[in-house]
């Protein structure tokens, strides 16, 4: 779906010339109201039921799509307060697309580059936001789960991230968030894999430091059971013996949850 022409929701503001036809000026005014009707003056010659058809349309279909797509942020603020920051998003952010499937990656980056924090928004609200906005993106993602090479599995196969896995870090426990607990200060860092497993589920697993780092190399290289274990020993300063057994039993199992699969020899 769209917005009309295109002129009211994406793009940059327009510069006005000399050469700029009634009917684009016309259509700028209409836009700057839609998306600031507290500040703007509405254009002329329309009558006011009209508009507010308008207004009611553009402001509920953005609202109803930000409102589903991150419903844990939605549920840490009262009606005012969350009309007020989807008012703030509408009015100074300006996406990169205006298709309304993608209004919660706009969402996202609208607070990471023009959102201006009341004293009512938590000091988490961007890595709320991207951890809620994961979980959307995997679901919908046309990615396929990969199918692991049968079994037995050894220490000598390949071991590779599935495309439906995302291994995240954050300074704030973003999986535990919501109306009862709302943290002030970041505590210990947050490391979790979002993933969407064989039955089409997206599901969530908090990790510690190495099991994270351990993903990171998995994803990031080509490497075997062995080679990812011996590059994680290195970095941990450990004789890779001592953790060989830890790999292999964290990587079997995250192979079964459908976090990694092993690519047949």
């Amino acid at each position: 779906m769209r917005l009309h022409a295109g002129v009211i929701w994406a793009g940059s503001k327009p510069m006005k010339h000399s050469g700029e036809s009634a009917l684009r000026a016309s259509q700028m005014k209409m836009g700057r109201f839609l998306r600031n009707p507290a500040g703007e003056a509405p254009p002329e010659g329309i009558e006011a039921r009209r508009l507010q058809v308008y207004l009611d349309l553009v402001y509920n279909n953005i609202e109803g799509f930000i409102r589903g797509g991150f419903p844990v942020l939605h549920s840490l603020y009262d009606d005012e307060e969350w009309h007020g920051l989807v008012r703030q998003f509408i009015d100074v952010h300006r996406c990169h697309t205006p298709y309304f499937l993608e209004i919660s990656q706009e969402f996202l980056r609208f607070l990471t580059e023009d959102f201006e924090p009341r004293e009512c928004d938590p000091p988490f609200i961007a890595e709320l936001a991207h951890y809620e906005w994961v979980e959307l993106a995997l679901d919908v993602s046309e990615d396929t789960f990969p199918v692991s090479a049968p079994t037995p599995r050894s220490v000598s196969m390949i071991v590779a991230l599935s495309p439906l896995a995302w291994v995240l870090g954050y300074e704030w426990p973003v999986h535990q968030i919501g109306p009862g607990f709302q943290p002030q200060v970041p505590g210990e860092p947050c490391y979790l894999v979002v993933y969407r497993d064989a039955s089409d589920t997206v599901q969530f697993m908090a990790l510690n430091a190495a099991t994270a780092r351990l993903l990171e190399l998995v994803r990031d290289g080509d490497h075997t059971v062995e080679a990812v274990v011996n590059l994680l020993a290195k970095e941990l300063n450990m004789p890779a013996e001592t953790l060989l057994e830890f790999g292999e039993q964290q990587l079997n199992q995250l192979c079964d949850q459908g976090v990694i699969y092993f690519k047949a020899a």
